[in-house]
């Protein structure tokens, strides 16, 4: 009889990614383990009672941090992050002490945080309770932004998406046997379904031209105001192509697409859970260098063009070069010079030189973390008795 095993599952809403990363994992578990018992813990229901920016302002950390995103706020953001770790240290103890009460009722056979910044209160407090209790922090990040951003020195477990942050891990003194390795970052499962779309058919029915270079946009789940600067250079420009927009939960940005008079073909959507399906009909992705949909696009086989410059994320700077050391696509200093960016990559072989670098990337991260989990928790020892 299989051994029951309790793991918690740590997540942010900030950026909509450790969320679905938590999701995306806890489903392949629920099939491969369905003995294992996966509870998904919001971190900022729990320190809600400390969320100084909340008593300030009314609005949740989190959500301060996705409208920052939405709106574009993001300029010079580097500087910022030592302000919030700062703020993290202030707030060390209460955080330590917020945990240890939502543990101490439980003690869980594994602990697995999905999110950055918080790792050493929430390790701290994990062992304050429940000592030897394996703790692993996924990088939903490909790879680190130190210090103290994803990987601390402290007796942990690493998952990895990349040798990059292998590396970084190594180099803080982590042994090989607390590092694990997969081939990529965390997806959902449905980009893995094997479906047969007949594009051209898919294309009519969107009122799109069979034939055209698509470009599918997309800036997360609350969408992006850099979406409308994108609409009205490729849609009134001379290229030959057409655009699918996904706007996310921005209702005044999609009225504001769906009006938008252009040149070029277009259909514009709103919060869809059907991504891959757009992605089947696009031949390349314009976005956010978010380790996410960079990510999806390259295992749905959609070169990208992402922005780098000084509103990028910190922690995403690295996703552009790497974009480009693969060959996958281009980073583009801003998106106002998308078109000749555009151009460039449908010209004579590029596009198809991009696609077939596509190809060679293989991610099956979600699907090889289940044995990983396994694995610490077999070192860790038998589930203490309940």
């Amino acid at each position: 009889m299989a051994t029951t095993r309790y793991l918690d599952f740590l997540y942010f809403e900030a950026g909509g990614g450790h969320r679905s990363a938590a999701l995306a994992l806890q489903s392949v578990l629920a099939s491969r383990h369905p003995e294992w018992e996966v509870r998904l813990v919001d971190a900022q229901q729990v320190l809600d009672p400390i969320d100084i920016l909340r008593k300030v302002t009314g609005i949740r950390t989190e959500d301060i941090y996705n409208k920052m995103l939405a709106k574009g706020w993001t300029l010079k953001s580097e500087y910022l992050l030592p302000v919030l770790h700062g703020l993290i240290r202030v707030l060390h103890r209460e955080q330590v002490k917020m945990f240890r009460n939502f543990w101490a009722p439980r003690r869980p056979d594994l602990v697995v945080s999905l999110i950055p910044n918080l790792n050493r209160s929430l390790f701290e407090s994990l062992q304050a309770v429940h000592p030897g209790v394996p703790y692993i922090t996924i990088l939903t990040d490909l790879a680190d932004y130190p210090p103290h951003f994803w990987i601390e020195k402290q007796a942990q477990y690493f998952i990895c998406g990349t040798p990059r942050a292998v590396e970084q891990a190594r180099t803080l003194g982590h042994p090989p046997e607390r590092i694990f390795l997969t081939s990529g970052m965390i997806l959902r499962p449905l980009f893995y379904e094997a479906t047969e779309v007949d594009i051209a058919a898919e294309r009519r029915r969107l009122g799109l031209d069979p034939n055209l270079p698509t470009a599918l946009i997309m800036f997360g789940g609350e969408g992006s105001a850099k979406m409308e600067t994108i609409a009205k250079r490729l849609g009134r420009c001379q290229l030959d192509l057409q655009m699918i927009f996904i706007c996310g939960k921005n209702a005044r940005l999609l009225a504001k697409l769906e009006r938008l008079e252009t040149r070029n073909a277009k259909f514009v959507e709103g919060f869809t859970s059907r991504v891959p399906y757009y992605m089947r009909l696009a031949d390349f992705f314009i976005g956010k260098a978010g380790p996410g949909s960079i990510s999806e696009a390259i295992h749905m086989g959609l070169p990208v063009i992402v922005e780098r410059n000084a509103w990028t994320l910190p922690q995403e700077v690295f996703n552009t070069h790497w974009v480009a050391e693969q060959g996958v696509g281009v980073a583009v200093k801003d998106f106002s010079n998308i078109v000749p960016v555009a151009r460039g990559m449908l010209s004579a072989g590029s596009l198809a030189g991009m696609r077939e670098a596509t190809s060679r990337i293989h991610n099956r991260a979600v699907f090889e973390i289940p044995d990983m989990l396994d694995r610490v928790m077999a070192m860790a020892g038998a589930p203490a008795q309940r």
